[in-house]
């Protein structure tokens, strides 16, 4: 049965000459499980929000979407809200009320529901998530996963039949990450669920979805089954950047067979077709400068008098011209490590130097003048403006040196860019101050794989030209790729640190496909240049 019917659909924004979604026409049968990918800004989060007409944005529309055959401006209130379900990147954004309890019974409530159906759906759905542990607790105290989470049971109890989700795990950890992709996955097969999710981590969503929707500049360019996407955009960079390592590694050595997709089938494609009697490549040792750039020695700090600590003696040493990046599960305190850095948050015992200099002795300001600036992870707190060239020339930023194109943005407003354009725009606001030390909260967040590409090569330049970079991170295959030092924070400090070969080859979850697909058969491959040279060092088994 056809739950969803896209028709030749076409939007564009106020102000805007061209249209950000092109003549798009698609279909969703019930129990499908769709994945939506392409570029940053090729118009994902718009088609979405034009599938619940309750986010559908404001500009000029054409073409129809019928939901179980009834336009969607025609569909009663109640049906509308309860019968199409929409989870957005941002749990911060989508939570309206204090406790975990009222979050679930939130839309009930509002739809007239009565009260003691109430009381038994919400119970059914915290047993279901796992949710009775913190069904009383603030919302304020979760976990960025435990939120996203939340959200998802929130809309699942109105037993939605179509669930759309735009970049559900951008702010989540790895491991979290995959626990949210495996509930989608039950979902779906338990309930008949029809999902559509527009996401850039592709290594879980891809194997387990019927069909790839690919956009590019706004119109659909390939509605199939994986493996036929993969094969007919194998010559695409930009796009098999982003599949899943398995199909990269398939898309570029392999010349037959069954395109692979998990890491279980690329780990038997390389063992069926080629040996290992080089198992690993030779590694450069890594040496840093010796002038220190940031440093934590044993710092403390805590939210609340009476409250738990946030950091529990953490100390750590980055080094001037490094590319340093911070791993860690959500609520470890990653980024209060870093507002702390920044000066945004008073440690209560301990230090933190800042070119080994106490951040208490930076007087009038002097810490953000050519010196530290921060890129926080919500990056909407940076805009004031109505446009984004209001915005750049406010800070007197001067997009001519920017190693990255947002000519084509400058007459947007800002809340008007997808996620991953908000955060190149926001990176330009950044370096417009000049820092010597730059703090990133997730800088790939909502940016596809070749956006990322282009975001390790600014860094790189950075690195050159003597700026030091601490990256807090959920993005292992970025971190593996970008990072001279890599840590894990835990428990409030650093519980190891590493070169990405160290860090990574000893991970069995903070760690990269690669790593886990070839483990044992070729030592101390984290990516997939890696594991590409192994291959072609060791050549083709004999058949």
């Amino acid at each position: 049965m056809e739950i969803l019917a896209v028709r030749n659909l076409t939007f564009t924004y106020p102000k805007c000459s061209s249209p950000t979604v092109r003549n798009v026409s698609f279909s969703l049968k019930r129990g499908e499980f769709v994945v939506l990918c392409g570029a940053t800004g090729s118009g994902k989060s718009t088609l979405l929000r034009m599938l619940k007409r309750e986010l559908t944005p404001v500009g000029d529309i054409s073409g129809n979407v019928l939901f179980c055959g009834v336009p969607i401006a025609e569909i009663d209130n109640v049906a509308s809200i309860s019968k199409i379900g929409f989870v957005m990147q941002n749990p911060e954004q989508q939570i309206v009320t204090d406790k975990v309890w009222h979050e679930l019974s939130f839309g009930l409530e509002n739809l007239g529901t009565p009260t003691d159906e109430i009381s038994r759906r919400i119970a059914e759905m915290a047993s279901y998530f796992g949710i009775c542990e913190w069904y009383d607790k603030d919302v304020s105290e979760l976990s960025g996963g435990q939120k996203q989470l939340l959200n998802l049971a929130s809309i699942l109890v109105m037993q939605p039949q179509l669930l759309i989700l735009d970049e559900p795990t951008a702010q989540l950890d790895p491991i979290a990450a995959t626990d949210f992709i495996s509930t989608l996955k039950r979902l779906c097969q338990e309930f008949s669920i029809t999902i559509i999710i527009a996401e850039h981590r592709l290594e879980d969503v891809v194997p387990i979805c019927d069909r790839l929707l690919i956009m590019e500049k706004g119109a659909l360019i390939a509605s199939e089954p994986p493996e036929d996407v993969i094969r007919r955009f194998k010559d695409r960079g930009d796009i098999l950047c982003g599949m899943p390592v398995a199909a990269r590694l398939y898309a570029e050595i392999g010349d037959s067979g069954k395109c692979p997709l998990t890491v279980r089938d690329g780990r038997a494609f390389i063992e069926n077709n080629y040996g290992n009697s080089t198992r690993e490549l030779p590694l450069n040792e890594y040496r840093h400068s010796e002038e220190i750039a940031l440093e934590y020695k044993n710092v403390f700090f805590r939210y609340e008098r009476n409250g738990r600590d946030i950091l529990s003696g953490l100390s750590m040493k980055v080094y001037r011209g490094e590319l340093f990046c911070i791993l860690g599960g959500n609520g470890s305190g990653k980024t209060t490590a870093l507002s702390a850095a920044a000066g945004l948050l008073k440690a209560y015992s301990g230090s933190i130097k800042v070119f080994e200099k106490k951040i208490s002795e930076y007087k009038n300001r002097s810490l953000y003048r050519e010196c530290l600036a921060m890129l926080p992870q919500d990056v909407q707190t940076v805009f004031l403006k109505n446009t984004v060239r209001a915005e750049l020339d406010e800070c007197g930023a001067d997009i001519s040196e920017l190693p990255y194109d947002i000519t084509q943005l400058l007459d947007k407003h800002p809340y008007d860019l997808s996620g991953g354009e908000q955060q190149l725009v926001a990176l330009a606001k950044v370096l417009a101050a000049k820092p010597k030390l730059l703090l990133l909260d997730e800088p790939t967040k909502g940016l596809d794989a070749a956006a990322k590409l282009n975001i390790l090569n600014v860094l790189r330049i950075l690195r050159k030209n003597g700026i030091t970079v601490v990256t807090v991170t959920h993005d292992v295959e970025f971190a593996a790729a970008f990072s001279d030092r890599c840590a894990m924070f835990f428990n409030g400090m650093i519980v190891g640190i590493g070169t990405p070969n160290e860090f990574f080859s000893g991970n069995s979850f903070y760690t990269t496909a690669v790593s886990r697909m070839t483990r044992s058969y070729y030592n101390n491959a984290i990516t997939i240049k890696d594991v590409v040279n192994l291959c072609r060092l060791n050549g083709r088994k004999e058949k």
